[in-house]
């Protein structure tokens, strides 16, 4: 395991779900919510910070709320980032920023864990690729001290700004979906029936949401 801290993005208006609340949508029995604590918490991360109104969850997970509300993903990383900051006995080597919407989180923190340590120390940060290898940057892991370098040139606190303003100069490692990479071997159709099975699939629509059900989420498929 690697030393790291993780901050769960769990806000959001939700609009394309109609206002619902997102992180307390259910695949495979758990939340969404759950599933990336569970991932967080598998990987050692300590602290948890979740950004967001405080919702039911499992595990030991302290929250906090970017200002004002509804800031944006930047606002609620800045926003979690000083809580886990405020909450650590010492700053650790890495930060896991996850969002609350990917069915498949149990699998992809790990990959990115595996990598994180094997990186040169150029790397600032190892993402999670999506099927067409473009970092997602909010399936990743920040070396800590970059990322609050990057934090504290965000100007108004990050709200409103776009996730690739903070990650602006970074060196960033992607790191591959094995899944993808087997669908879009078998042609471009099998990838889009098949694509709610990658790592990187997450859920924005409720046609999303009934596509990542069916797919399974991975505890209960293995």
């Amino acid at each position: 395991m690697i030393d790291l801290a993780a901050l769960l993005l769990a806000g959001g208006r939700a609009r394309r779900l109609g206002g619902a609340v997102k992180p307390l949508q259910t695949v495979g029995g758990r939340t969404l919510l759950d599933i990336a604590v569970g991932a967080a918490t598998d990987a050692g991360a300590d602290p948890i910070v979740a950004v967001g109104a405080e919702l039911p969850s499992r595990g030991a997970v302290r929250w906090t709320r970017e200002d004002p509300p509804f800031g944006g993903p930047v606002s609620a990383i800045v926003a979690g980032f000083a809580a886990a900051t405020a909450a650590a006995d010492s700053l650790p080597a890495w930060t896991l920023v996850l969002a609350c919407d990917l069915p498949h989180a149990g699998s992809a923190v790990p990959l990115l864990t595996d990598a994180a340590a094997l990186v040169p120390d150029e790397a600032d940060a190892v993402c999670l690729g999506d099927p067409h290898s473009r970092p997602q940057f909010l399936v990743g892991l920040y070396r800590t001290r970059t990322l609050g370098r990057q934090i504290e040139r965000m100007p108004r606190a990050g709200r409103d700004a776009a996730v690739r303003e903070l990650v602006a100069d970074l060196a960033v490692t992607v790191v591959g979906d094995p899944r993808a990479a087997a669908l879009s071997s078998v042609g471009a159709a099998a990838l889009s029936f098949d694509s709610a099975a990658a790592l990187s699939f997450d859920v924005d629509t409720w046609e999303d949401l009934e596509a990542a059900r069916r797919a399974g989420e991975d505890g209960n498929r293995e």
